[in-house]
């Protein structure tokens, strides 16, 4: 298999391994967990593993959150604080919403792979649960009203306007600033200009829960996920799930037109979760003595237009993105759909792989066999912590193209809310 070719002094970088926590649904077993306790306890996981724990292990931590309170400020750099990891670790935040996990994993890469650092951990954490609640927007121009006050009677002149009313806080929505539509909303819109039915959704989202059940059984995540609060499993995985206990459940996305395919099965739930990824170069892993999974050879990242673009006939969808994403990066890596042993595509929404998968053909790519996609099952199953998903899925395509005979290439496909997408190339010589 011929490998991805690097620019001249540019180095190869080693994914050596990963940890997550088992993924729970919001308002359950991590309901209390912050997003700071979570990816700490993945870090942990992960330096206890490997070894990370001595000065200067780490080169640095990239990691973030898409849910976040004021208190996790700085939170890379507060984990490593807190973690076992050396405190001198440099640390910093990213978000890019859903392909948070896996920007974070291309940031640590470009600095290995330009000779920066030797090695970085990645990733990010996303409690659903513990979202953070603000202050109306109407008390909050009273209280600083008030603060900027130059006498004790101008202060209470301006508090006095305080109403009942503005004391409700403001409560995150799951709503596009620019539409006003939920994910699941724009999703629906999508599915109806692809063509997308309900049975489909239904046969794929089943699918991953069978195949993260096997994978479970096989011992597959016996070094990827570490326990937390009494969970040792995704909580959301159900091994029994079928296509036709599936379609008992009514849709709750799309309402607005006939037919809506959309339910909360074949989407996936609110979650709490966290998972990181250990880079590094050859030299580092081969010092240490860690034989590297697969190796990070190519990323595309690209962005649409779904508050002006073609939305009614699919091509600009907010999760549409990777359609445009995955063609460009394999056009620039000379490869074809067929060069890839393993698929990785998130399943923010069984209806959003479909379509992403019909834009791939519509755009000239070969059709992607399906017992090469999301092999282990994906997010349907193990839920989806926005900030955590891109690690998951990075360090889960390693684990399965480290257990392969011979060379095999990996393709990762994540969308994410703003109409983005992030998108890698996994490679083991």
């Amino acid at each position: 298999m011929t490998t991805v070719q690097r620019p001249e002094g540019v180095r190869r970088v080693a994914i050596i391994g990963g940890t997550r926590v088992p993924f729970a649904r919001s308002d359950g077993p991590y309901a209390t967990a912050s997003n700071q306790e979570m990816l700490t306890a993945v870090v942990d996981g992960l330096a206890a593993r490997y070894g990370l724990d001595e000065p200067g292990a780490v080169g640095e931590l990239v990691a973030g959150a898409v849910l976040k309170h004021s208190r996790d400020f700085n939170l890379a750099r507060e984990t490593v604080l807190g973690s076992r990891l050396d405190a001198r670790t440099p640390a910093y935040d990213i978000q890019q919403a859903c392909g948070t996990g896996l920007q974070a994993v291309i940031a640590a890469a470009n600095k290995i792979a330009l000779g920066q650092t030797e090695s970085a951990v990645a990733g990010g954490a996303d409690t659903a649960s513990d979202a953070p609640l603000g202050v109306n927007d109407r008390l909050r121009r009273i209280l600083l009203e008030a603060r900027r006050a130059k006498s004790p009677g101008a202060r209470l002149k301006a508090l006095a306007r305080v109403r009942p009313s503005h004391l409700v806080p403001d409560i995150p929505r799951n709503a596009e600033p620019r539409t006003g539509l939920s994910m699941g909303e724009h999703a629906a819109v999508t599915a109806r200009a692809w063509g997308i039915g309900r049975e489909a959704q239904d046969d794929l989202a089943a699918t991953s829960h069978r195949r993260l059940a096997a994978a479970y059984d096989r011992g597959l995540f016996e070094d990827l996920v570490v326990p937390f609060r009494g969970l040792t499993r995704d909580q959301n995985l159900r091994p029994d799930s079928t296509v036709e206990k599936l379609a008992r459940l009514k849709p709750v996305f799309g309402l607005d037109a006939p037919d809506p395919t959309m339910t909360a099965g074949n989407s996936t739930p609110l979650t709490d979760g966290a998972a990181v990824v250990l880079l590094a170069s050859e030299e580092w892993a081969t010092a240490r003595g860690l034989a590297p999974l697969a190796y990070l050879t190519a990323y595309e990242t690209a962005a649409v237009d779904f508050v002006r673009g073609d939305v009614a006939d699919g091509e600009d969808g907010l999760l549409m993105a990777p359609a445009y994403a995955v063609p460009r990066m394999l056009e620039r890596a000379g490869l074809g759909i067929e060069d890839f042993d393993l698929v990785e595509i998130h399943e923010a929404f069984a209806s959003q792989v479909l379509a992403t998968l019909a834009a791939w053909e519509k755009r000239g790519l070969a059709p992607v066999d399906r017992e090469r996609l999301n092999v282990a099952g994906s997010s349907l199953a193990t839920g989806h912590p926005f900030a955590a998903t891109g690690a998951r899925i990075t360090a889960t395509l390693a684990k399965l193209l480290a257990e392969r005979e011979g060379p095999a290439r990996g393709l990762i496909s994540v969308c994410a809310a703003g109409g983005q997408g992030v998108t890698a190339i996994l490679e083991r010589p």
